[in-house]
């Protein structure tokens, strides 16, 4: 995961004008006495981070679902030209509710408690001024932690956003000071109302047993959990956000019970997940995230029929949770490249798979997905982006993946019934389904032009087309 965004570009460290002179000099005098002490730099930081942030939105009690959205990685609308984030913000405003998911560390977000109990919000607090601008249904993923947390050093100057320091998990004394952190994200915004806990078991791998250390996630989650249901009972708490890795047949740790012709379910993740379901404190929703393609990216047997493992994957979740409703955080069809780059396809051949995957999921259970969305900072290219960079005056346009998930969000909300729909015979192996009863999506799964019938109706569909229907 995280393709984009372990750095977090050039520190914030400007004090809102809210705060005063008198705070400006109270900020200075603690970070000379800290300096001359010894201890950390607190510079730029607050003790007030459970003060309420800005406006926040009204709306009814959340439910257990947020439907179909995008994470906002390391570069964002919130930031660029002004007329292109305001493009952005129109866009996104067209699309009421569309579900937008930010990390509290990392992915654009900075250091949020780099001393305990002196807090740096700015960063977090854009993006969520943002999501409250553009009308966006917010959740927040519980990643990462300070780095005191997991055994570095306190203090502004201090924290370490190589890789291996961003994944590395709390130390388990310091589990419950990262609740009591989420315990305080949550004040600060009453109005975000999902959290996820963690990402992807970082650092919760066990080298000597050679399988995760699910029970340390486990005590992590379950003190989270605890923390947010404190501050309000009505949050909605998911987890365990697990990657749902899978792997050839013949693999050592391929599961004998979840396979299919896109390969096997790695045992491992199972064993942990099995383990986190039976031994969670509670849960609001179930989380996991995953790709079509086997951890040595092979698509099994092709690129379309590899997305049936979403759906394989996906109804054995929701049988282990006796149908919980299912959210995957993140969800990817091609490959990527050494820089976990996808530039390989082009974009109708993108966008076609990864419609099928949307599909594949849904027929999976899943009511919920974030498009893991790479927007690079500059250029006038993006593959697989939804909008075009903002650095510019000109950027912010809507690009083909953001009609795909913006339409597929209003089409299939959580709740939609769905129905099946007439495939003419010969067009079964080529053609990709999804309907309710007011709309159908037809995906065209070869490279070449082909005459469907779906829905008792005949047309042409190009190469790798993705068709809307009223029905």
């Amino acid at each position: 995961m995280a393709r984009h965004g372990w750095n977090s570009d050039a520190r914030r460290w400007r004090l809102t004008a809210l705060l005063g002179v008198g705070a400006a000099a109270l900020a200075l005098m603690v970070t000379l006495f800290s300096t001359l002490s010894g201890g950390p730099s607190t510079a730029g930081t607050t003790r007030d981070g459970d003060k309420v942030h800005g406006i926040p939105a009204t709306g009814a009690k959340p439910e257990p679902y947020v439907g179909w959205g995008f994470t906002h990685t390391q570069y964002s609308a919130d930031e660029g030209a002004p007329a292109a984030t305001a493009r952005v913000r129109q866009l996104l405003g067209q699309n009421a509710g569309l579900a937008q998911n930010q990390h509290i560390m990392g992915w654009g977000a900075d250091n949020p408690e780099p001393v305990r109990g002196h807090y740096d919000f700015g960063a977090l607090d854009r993006r969520v001024d943002f999501m409250r601008a553009s009308g966006g249904t917010p959740v927040i993923t519980l990643c990462c932690s300070p780095d005191w947390m997991k055994g570095g050093r306190a203090g502004v100057d201090h924290t370490d956003w190589s890789r291996p320091s961003l994944e590395k998990a709390p130390t388990p004394d310091h589990y419950q000071d990262f609740a009591d952190l989420a315990a305080t994200v949550a004040r600060r915004y009453p109005d975000v109302k999902h959290f996820i806990v963690w990402n992807e078991f970082k650092g919760f791998w066990n080298d000597a047993r050679g399988r995760w250390d699910y029970e340390g996630y486990t005590r992590l989650y379950n003190l989270v959990y605890q923390a947010l249901k404190k501050v309000d009972k009505d949050i909605m708490v998911g987890g365990p956000y697990l990657v749902m890795d899978s792997v050839d047949a013949r693999d050592a740790n391929a599961s004998t019970a979840l396979k299919g012709p896109w390969g096997a379910m790695d045992q491992r993740v199972l064993d942990a997940f099995s383990y986190w379901n039976a031994h969670k404190a509670g849960t609001d929703f179930t989380v996991v995230d995953g790709s079509s393609y086997t951890r040595d990216d092979e698509l099994l047997p092709d690129a379309f029929a590899a997305t049936d493992k979403l759906t394989a994957v996906g109804a054995w979740v929701r049988r282990q949770t006796h149908d919980l409703p299912l959210w995957w955080a993140e969800y990817y069809v091609e490959p990527g490249d050494g820089n976990d780059d996808r530039k390989g396809w082009t974009e109708p051949h993108r966008v076609a798979v990864q419609a099928t995957g949307m599909i594949a999921m849904v027929k999976g259970g899943a009511d919920s997905g974030f498009y893991w969305n790479p927007e690079d900072r500059t250029g006038t290219g993006c593959a697989g982006c939804l909008w075009t960079p903002t650095d510019r005056a000109g950027g912010g346009r809507a690009l083909p993946l953001y009609g795909l998930v913006s339409r597929f969000a209003k089409a299939f909300p959580p709740g939609t019934r769905y129905e099946n729909v007439s495939v003419a015979p010969d067009d079964l192996p080529n053609v990709r389904v999804l309907a309710s009863g007011s709309t159908a999506l037809v995906v065209n799964t070869l490279n070449r032009t082909i005459s469907a019938q779906v829905d008792g109706k005949r047309f042409d569909m190009g190469p790798y087309e993705v068709r809307w229907l009223d029905r």
